[in-house]
């Protein structure tokens, strides 16, 4: 599959999705789009899912006539991710034309500090 990274998303990953064809939006001179362009350019394009951490995108844009897979990354920073990147493929390698998936990431636990009087 041909996958589109927008702008936030960690290039970390890329290499995670090793049997695709990873591009990133300013590769391809898109990064000043906006999501209805950028998606109708991608789609296009032949890129068959785009990966954003853009939340809003699904009440930004009507999806049900897209043809782009749409993964949402529920965290952007690489060093909370990275435990957790199997997540992002295995959700990359299920998408389906149009489909819509949010990839969240497990609570972390927490380190409260004990009281003190």
């Amino acid at each position: 599959m041909r996958v589109l990274f927008d702008q936030a998303t960690p290039v970390p990953i890329r290499p995670h999705l090793e049997r695709h064809e990873v591009r990133t939006v300013a590769e391809e001179g898109w990064d000043t789009l906006k999501n209805g362009e950028l998606l109708a350019t991608a789609e296009a394009a032949g890129f068959d899912v785009l990966l954003t951490t853009d939340k809003n995108i699904r009440y930004q844009q009507n999806l049900s006539e897209r043809k782009i897979a749409i993964v949402v990354l529920g965290q952007q920073q690489w060093p909370r991710l990275r435990p957790h990147v199997r997540l992002v493929v295995e959700a990359v390698n299920a998408a389906l034309p149009g489909s819509y998936v949010e990839v969240d990431l497990p609570a972390e636990p927490r380190h409260d500090q004990p009281r003190t009087r």
